[in-house]
């Protein structure tokens, strides 16, 4: 990749859920260890929308939290414009943090109930001494006007909208520090299906209007489509395959990746008959031997069972999957 502004390598958070520490002492228990990712590597390039995709619980709102520094990485780096965030000082991340915001993924739970818009709004600019007093407010009018806002709304709380105004509200406040990557943790997914598409539509408009680098977290697989360059698919805290996004569609390699396709309602009503997602994510405190997804893998072996697959390069990105192991070494 030319120019990554974000690189992420051998990215690993494990957490910490045995019994109280006092019970563990007595009871000469072991640490119980929750691995929500495991070893994920994967670059986004300036100007680029990378997604991440999966089921629920494989790890993507963790790595977004990891980005921008909500929790701390227990092994790999985060590199921003070439710098180590892992190793950076507390006071150089501060002032680096200008550079990225965060999109939540519920617009009410996000924006402080109890502030106006605008104050809600200014207050990155603030943070950062980017403006105070009038500059600010002419600031917040100007970046309600920018998200399809009035001016007026700055005087409003945020109770006083609609979810699809709260999600423009909560943009128009990433945006107020001037950043250049923002991560988007599903932020259409508790918003109508009408309102989805105003929100993407006007996210893709703002992207090319301040060439800002998005990572777009989702499991609406329809709205990734609409939104990204590339895909990264992770199952249990593991990247099992990355692909430019429409070749991932066309043709995906990873069994769990078409998985997830399959699942995917038809709308055209073309009569395809798909497969349903079957089974459900092991238990993450012991995942299962080797590959993770053999328990539920139409196309699983006994060589699946053995070892964790490494990344292979595919036409488009890379795949994690013991058949491409098995089918290079058949070719050789």
């Amino acid at each position: 990749m030319a120019d990554p502004l974000l690189q992420i390598e051998g990215l690993w958070r494990r957490f910490d859920v045995s019994k109280p520490w006092l019970n563990r002492v007595i009871e000469r228990e072991k640490p119980q260890l929750l691995t929500a990712v495991a070893d994920v590597s994967f670059d986004i390039a300036r100007g680029e929308t990378f997604a991440l995709v999966g089921e629920s619980g494989s790890g993507k709102s963790t790595i977004a939290r990891m980005i921008v520094g909500l929790l701390g990485a227990s092994e790999g780096r985060i590199r921003f414009d070439g710098k180590d965030m892992t190793e950076m000082a507390p006071s150089d991340l501060r002032a680096l943090r200008r550079r990225f915001q965060m999109i939540f993924q519920d617009p009410f739970a996000s924006l402080n109930p109890r502030w106006r818009v605008g104050d809600i709004i200014a207050e990155p600019m603030r943070t950062f001494g980017l403006a105070t007093g009038a500059e600010a407010a002419t600031e917040v009018a100007r970046l309600l006007e920018t998200v399809g806002l009035s001016a007026r709304d700055a005087e409003k709380f945020p109770h006083e909208f609609s979810g699809g105004q709260r999600q423009r509200i909560a943009i128009a406040r990433a945006l107020s520090s001037k950043p250049e990557f923002i991560v988007c943790d599903e932020p259409t997914s508790a918003l109508d299906v009408s309102v989805q598409a105003q929100i993407l539509n006007l996210m893709r408009d703002l992207q090319d209007e301040f060439g800002l680098t998005y990572l777009f977290i989702s499991h609406d697989l329809s709205v990734v489509r609409h939104m990204a360059s590339r895909i990264g698919v992770l199952y249990l805290g593991r990247l099992v395959e990355v692909a430019d996004a429409k070749a991932l569609f066309r043709a995906p390699c990873h069994p769990y990746t078409r998985m997830l396709l399959d699942a995917v309602p038809d709308l055209a009503l073309s009569g395809r008959r798909r497969k349903p997602v079957s089974g459900e994510i092991p238990n993450p405190i012991s995942p299962p031997a080797g590959c993770a997804f053999h328990p539920r893998c139409p196309a699983m072996t006994e060589a699946c069972k053995q070892a964790i697959p490494a990344p292979r390069p595919t036409a488009t990105g890379m795949a994690a999957c013991i058949r491409l192991d098995m089918a290079e070494t058949a070719a050789r």
